[in-house]
């Protein structure tokens, strides 16, 4: 952790300007982070951000791959390399070019056989890890099934994008294919700055006694920090895998209400709520009383940031006391 929200309690500045072309730009904090993790692991996968997207109904594969050239040449940042000069990385953006989908057609295959295959190029694409030096870090495999129904895969890597920016992608290639589609141009107004001019901005602006204030912040926050030990079922694997998965439960209706009657009744968010609710689950399987839970920050407190693609995301730690026995409306 660096500094306290990355920028949020930096000077007080209307507008990001753009920045100075002839000035090589910077990574922002959030990038040199993933650039430093990529420098320890080259040729890992954790850091893809995939995407799978089930078109059905008659596709215009033309307006969709124009959509996505339209998309690469909106934000500079999906036209982003990262490379190292005098010892530091920095950010090298390449010229607009003409984008070409790839394409991959399954429809001489069974049915069962195209499902299964589209899995496998799914988990394929989605596992490939992306060369920073090289690029590109957008990658897009149109996969044709039938010809009406096909899957649209696209990879990012984190470093140029974050969950804001999924959904940022998929709206503006709804917005611009309905658009190309019927032979209109781009409706989507243009960016007022582009991602390197915030990573130059926020350099200029946490820099000096004010980096060194955040830095000082955290460091006696996160001091004498305690690993939690929890009893999982197996024991670590000695090298990090990051094979995982995701198990999604579902409240009940009435279980989601009550806990909205008693946030609002103590005057706290839901999520402070919840949050309250798993470090005291993690106090119970531990016994430990220093809790300690990271939580993702959307980290954009800036209207000129809010439709631009990039990596803005930042993880906050959340450290709470738990000895003494408080109720949990205290934590």
């Amino acid at each position: 952790m660096l500094v306290q929200q990355e920028g949020l309690d930096a000077p007080a500045v209307s507008v990001i300007p753009p920045r100075d072309k002839t000035t090589v730009p910077p990574l922002s904090f959030a990038q040199e982070r993933l650039w430093f993790l990529d420098q320890l692991e080259p040729g890992s996968s954790a850091y893809n951000m995939p995407l799978a997207l089930r078109l059905t109904g008659h596709l215009n594969v033309t307006a969709l791959e124009r959509s996505i050239g339209e998309i690469l040449s909106r934000h500079e940042v999906l036209r982003t390399t990262f490379v190292t000069e005098d010892e530091q990385p920095i950010q090298r953006s390449t010229s607009v070019a003409t984008f070409t989908l790839q394409r991959v057609d399954l429809g001489q295959l069974s049915e069962e056989q195209r499902e299964a295959e589209a899995q496998r190029l799914a988990s394929e694409e989605a596992s490939h890890p992306f060369d920073l030096v090289m690029g590109p870090l957008l990658r897009a495999v149109l996969v044709r099934l039938k010809p009406e129904e096909h899957v649209l895969l696209l990879t990012m890597h984190h470093i140029v994008s974050d969950g804001w920016s999924m959904g940022i992608l998929y709206r503006e290639l709804s917005v611009l294919y309905d658009a190309f589609s019927k032979g209109n141009s781009s409706p989507l107004p243009e960016l007022p700055i582009q991602y390197a001019d915030f990573a130059v901005w926020q350099r200029n602006s946490l820099k000096g006694e004010v980096l060194e204030k955040q830095v000082s912040f955290w460091k006696d926050h996160l001091q004498h920090i305690s690993t939690l030990e929890l009893p999982t079922d197996h024991p670590r694997p000695p090298v990090q895998t990051f094979h995982g998965a995701t198990h999604t439960v579902q409240f009940p209706q009435t279980v989601t209400e009550a806990l909205q009657v008693l946030s609002r009744k103590e005057g706290v968010t839901l999520f402070m709520t919840l949050l309250a609710a798993f470090q005291s689950l993690l106090h119970r399987y531990t016994g430990q009383e220093d809790i300690v839970v990271g939580t993702p920050i959307a980290n954009r407190n800036r209207a000129e940031l809010e439709a631009l693609i990039g990596f803005f995301v930042n993880t906050l730690v959340m450290r709470t006391d738990t000895s003494g026995d408080p109720a949990f409306r205290e934590l």
